[in-house]
């Protein structure tokens, strides 16, 4: 790799670590090449991707970014794996890890914050923004279903539903 190919990794690195929700890193020794696109797949499908780079480029791409502690795990065989949705990339590389004993995930970063071991498995806990969206839709959407379901419902009960609102209003 000439001077001019190592610029360019250092710079592709640079804009992961600036534009990531989350970067995790981990070892992969042992890895074979069918289970590491087994991995890359998964990860796609999450919206994440999986970076395998020399640590010292990764080193000097990581020079005054936000998540410039996870240098020290740039050590050995690591592969990072990034995602704009701070949660997917934990998640994915949780689970391969959990299925896979020779992937092992020694920390990353969230934006400022330093992750170790358990802070990586904590964000994998945490709901996706997926689930999230989907959480506060069905919040949004179910006044508007029980009165819906009011309004389609026997003359009996929306008198009794009407009488305590008007116990409610009077009562403040």
């Amino acid at each position: 790799m000439d001077r001019a190919q190592k610029e360019k990794v250092v710079e592709e690195l640079g804009q992961i670590f600036e534009s990531s929700g989350v970067v995790v890193v981990s070892h992969y020794e042992g890895l074979t090449v069918a289970e590491m696109q087994d991995l890359r797949a998964q990860m796609r499908e999450a919206g994440g991707s999986v970076r395998v780079a020399k640590n010292r480029l990764a080193k000097i791409a990581l020079d005054g970014k936000p998540c410039e502690s996870i240098a020290d795990y740039l050590t050995g065989m690591t592969v990072l794996a990034y995602s704009e949705d701070p949660v997917a990339a934990a998640k994915v590389v949780e689970a391969y890890a959990k299925s896979n004993d020779k992937l092992q995930i020694l920390g990353g970063a969230m934006g400022d914050n330093a992750l170790d071991v358990a802070g990586v498995k904590a964000v994998a806990s945490m709901p996706s923004r997926e689930e999230l969206i989907a959480s506060i839709v069905g919040c949004i959407g179910a006044p508007a279903s029980n009165i819906a379901g009011a309004i389609g419902a026997p003359a009996s009960n929306v008198a009794s539903i009407l009488s305590t609102i008007e116990e409610r209003a009077e009562a403040a």
